[in-house]
């Protein structure tokens, strides 16, 4: 069977370097190799960012509390995040990215979507070239999926894990999505996944057969769009990101939480995930805020300033903390969290952050 052929509507792949903090971990140190290597935030609250293959086959994964990481993996290696090293490998793999295609559109600092329609190679050549270059350049691997459409290529690269080439062309796309089960359509997690299963869509396939109407009466607006996926239809482009005026990352979470600590998990993550689109874009901020809504739907902004251009993550989380002390729940409940940026400037404009002195964390903010 030819997997692919010039009647593509687009080419469309999607490049995720496998579990890339402990590969990066593993590449600097190769006694690490075939070891449970989780990183994380190793403090109470601690957090995983990201684990090992031999660690996620113990249930590990992203997010979850380092305590229970612990208690699934008491024999891991457990190492704290080292961005700066982690962008280092990045901009490598990103400048591969870009000899192929000026469409490209970062996700993190570790995956992207590439637009590579108008070239005349193989979309499947391309990706295989790609993770060649990015095995030869910086020693860590790469899984890729390459179909017609951005919703298909992350379905096919988070296929075949690690270091695998899956291809979903636009004759096979149905037929492939027809057994998965529906949280594997992108915007369905797992309560919008729990009210489809309940109604009796337990897969893809069942979902393409629904009226869009039913989907939309069940799930809300996004009804269509899930319906869209089912039939591996999206016409999203891939999008060269604009430089931001600022970033920020939010949740609301399945059940109002009555404590920050039961909070504090989603602020490490959102601290990680906003340190790194600094480091993407090579930009540092003088503001981070912390928004709560809360169970009556009122919502709250706290800001702090720094006197330091601030890009670590450790350091936007000692904004999140400072910033939680000054909000008391007294009583109220958390539906919504958020933790974002602000003022920024490319690096190198303005005072230099703690990396360059070791100021400590909390002499870096004051209120505004």
């Amino acid at each position: 069977m030819k997997i692919f052929a010039d009647d593509w509507p687009r080419k469309i792949l999607h490049v995720d370097l496998d579990a890339f903090y402990p590969a990066a971990e593993v590449l600097d140190d190769p006694e690490l190799a075939g070891r449970q290597v989780i990183v994380g935030g190793l403090g109470r609250r601690g957090v995983v960012s990201s684990a090992s293959y031999e660690a996620r086959e113990l249930g590990v994964h992203s997010a979850m509390p380092m305590a229970e990481a612990r208690r699934r993996c008491p024999d891991a290696i457990y190492l704290r995040p080292r961005f700066s090293r982690y962008r280092e490998l990045s901009r490598q793999v990103f400048a591969i990215f870009q000899a192929w295609s000026e469409q490209v559109e970062p996700l993190s600092l570790d995956e992207a979507y590439l637009d590579v329609t108008g070239h005349l190679s193989s979309p499947v050549e391309i990706a295989k070239s790609i993770r060649t270059s990015i095995r030869r350049k910086t020693g860590l691997t790469a899984s890729a999926g390459v179909s017609f459409n951005k919703f298909l290529a992350k379905l096919a690269s988070d296929f075949d894990k690690p270091d695998g080439l899956t291809v979903i062309s636009p004759t096979d796309a149905e037929e492939f999505l027809r057994p998965l089960p529906v949280g594997m359509l992108w915007g369905v997690g797992p309560a919008t996944a729990e009210k489809l299963i309940e109604a009796g869509y337990s897969t893809i396939g069942q979902i393409s057969t629904a009226e869009p109407e039913a989907l939309t009466g069940l799930i809300g607006r996004g009804g269509k769009q899930v319906w869209d996926f089912a039939h591996g239809r999206d016409n999203r482009p891939v999008e060269r990101p604009s430089r931001p005026k600022s970033i920020s990352e939010e949740t609301t979470f399945e059940r109002d939480l009555s404590s920050w600590h039961e909070v504090w998990p989603s602020l490490v993550k959102f601290a990680e995930d906003v340190g790194e689109s600094l480091g993407r874009w090579s930009l540092s901020a003088r503001t981070v805020t912390l928004k709560v809504r809360f169970h009556d739907f009122a919502t709250i902004t706290r800001s702090l300033t720094s006197g330091q251009m601030v890009r670590q993550s450790e350091d936007l989380l000692a904004a999140a903390k400072v910033l939680v002390g000054r909000v008391p729940l007294d009583g109220r409940r958390v539906r919504l969290v958020g933790l974002g940026v602000s003022n920024l400037e490319d690096e190198g404009d303005g005072e230099p952050s703690r990396d360059d002195f070791h100021t400590p964390q909390m002499s870096l903010w004051e209120e505004s």
